[in-house]
């Protein structure tokens, strides 16, 4: 399973990844071309939420769906599902014993690396060619242009809203960013998009806007919240791919009802304990504001709020929003991700490890866990949330 995260973890001080290296990958193992259509989700937040209802709308019309998210949620299995479900130990293991001996038959690296996110694209496409997947559906791990994504020319390409992120990587404007991500679409893409602040609606030009009420669907198949956007943008972009019929209405309501969302505004118990957490990754002022608001309408009051912002977050906007509430300030152990702005000196800080069922029942009944999706990644698994599943097909098993 190293061969996800070899090269990057070896990268020295300046490298960045390497997409002729990912291309001459995919093409030793003859993906390049994939025989399923491809619809790409880039943007800067609510990409998994729009690729997650993309994917539902596409298994309620009938299709076969192979779906590549970035990051997993809990675990490097569920970056890769088909029609909803992850993949297996057995399913990711073999497709990493494909990818490492093909990687074997390139030169060694020069300049550049094999990026994780990269990779498991790569094996995502291959897994649906194994399982013969009638679409495909990407999520780009961070840019357009300059991520694996770009590597498979999508039919459809569906852009979340874009904000300034990753600034001096993805360029250092939000007009930059927007016409970085654009870059992954193809001379025949059919571009959609969430709507944009003026500065990102003109850089991205003449793309179909898909506004309120844009997926056609009831109120009642959509999730409350931010999400509904970018879950409309799903939709709509899913309409759009070639071969994709109007499922059922039977259909496509059992299937979009379904849906669960870990870590956009999902409630779980702490094992062993009364409380309770609303996880959310929120990461910037509006996200976090409309996060409190949903956890005070299901409680009424918060007792206290663990967060996760690393410096390319908008940790000033949490800061603003938290006022008055207890927080705890976490910092993970990635050597991609800096904390150094200064806090508010009454958070309390600790390091990732210090997340547990026990020191999170000690916070309270209510307590709201907002952050990078990383870290409500990490949260999810210390309260063993279910994320085997992202929706049931006609064919899936029902939940006990």
């Amino acid at each position: 399973m190293d061969v996800f995260f070899r090269e990057w973890e070896r990268r020295t001080p300046g490298e960045t990844r390497d997409i002729g290296r990912a291309r001459a990958l995919a093409g030793t193992l003859d993906v390049l071309s994939p025989d399923a259509p491809v619809l790409t989700v880039v943007g800067s937040k609510g990409k998994g939420t729009a690729a997650t209802y993309a994917s539902a709308f596409l298994a309620a019309a009938g299709l076969r769906v192979c779906t590549v998210t970035s990051p997993g949620l809990r675990t490097d299995r569920d970056r890769i599902r088909l029609d909803g479900r992850a993949v297996s130990e057995a399913e990711l293991a073999s497709l990493a014993a494909a990818l490492d001996e093909a990687a074997g038959a390139l030169p060694p690296p020069a300049d550049g690396y094999l990026s994780p996110a990269g990779l498991f694209t790569i094996a995502g496409v291959l897994h649906a060619r194994r399982a013969g997947a009638d679409v495909i559906v990407l999520e780009a791990g961070m840019g357009g242009r300059s991520d694996e994504v770009s590597l498979f020319t999508p039919a459809v390409a569906a852009i979340t809203p874009i904000f300034r992120e990753h600034a001096g990587v993805l360029g250092d404007t939000p007009a930059e960013i927007a016409r970085e991500k654009l870059g992954v679409a193809g001379p025949q893409t059919l571009v959609l998009s969430a709507p944009q602040s003026p500065e990102v609606t003109e850089a991205l030009g003449p793309v179909e806007r898909i506004g309120e009420g844009g997926s056609g669907l009831a109120a009642d198949l959509l999730p409350a919240g931010l999400g509904r956007g970018s879950a409309e943008l799903g939709v709509a972009a899913a309409r759009r791919l070639p071969g994709a019929a109007e499922p059922p209405d039977e259909s496509l309501g059992a299937v979009l009802s379904s849906i669960v969302l870990p870590g956009r505004l999902s409630s779980h118990y702490v094992p062993g304990s009364a409380t309770r957490l609303l996880v959310d990754s929120a990461i910037d002022r509006t996200g976090i504001a409309a996060a409190l608001a949903a956890a005070r309408r299901a409680w009424g009051t918060i007792d206290h709020v663990v967060v996760c912002l690393p410096d390319h977050k908008d940790l000033g906007g949490a800061i603003g929003e938290l006022g008055g509430l207890p927080v705890t300030f976490v910092r993970l152990p990635l050597p991609h991700l800096r904390f150094t702005h200064a806090l508010p000196p009454g958070w309390d800080v600790v390091d990732s490890d210090a997340i547990t069922p026990e020191s999170l029942a000690t916070l309270g009944h209510r307590v709201a866990v907002l952050g990078t999706g990383y870290f409500t990644g990490l949260v999810l698994g210390v309260v063993d949330a279910d994320t085997e599943r992202l929706f049931l097909t006609s064919a899936s098993p029902r939940r006990s």
